[in-house]
């Protein structure tokens, strides 16, 4: 069996992260189960798997709607997303884009 590829990082990945697994690390750092300087790089399969699972269950009370969070996490959650998109935009990303586009 060959050797497990390992994430790049959330700062190395398309587009600065903006992909699934980029998706679920903001998730995380907005929700408070990882601090934001956690980049993920070098994290495997299972590590992902249990933090999608961890992610998955904080968005569950607030129905996985933004606008349900409460002030301080929803602005938080507002501003690492801004930050990401902007930052995605100055590397080439466009929200039109899919993933054949990469």
């Amino acid at each position: 069996m060959g050797e497990e590829l390992r994430y790049p990082g959330i700062h190395n990945d398309h587009f600065g992260g903006m992909t699934d697994l980029g998706h679920i690390i903001r998730d995380a750092w907005a929700l408070g189960l990882l601090p934001e300087s956690e980049t993920c790089q070098g994290w495997g399969r299972a590590q992902f798997d249990e933090l999608y699972a961890r992610v998955h269950a904080a968005w569950e009370p607030y129905g996985h709607l933004v606008g349900r969070l409460p002030p301080e996490m929803r602005a938080r959650h507002e501003r690492i997303y801004a930050e990401a998109i902007r930052h995605a935009r100055e590397l080439g990303w466009s929200s039109d884009l899919d993933d054949e586009d990469e």
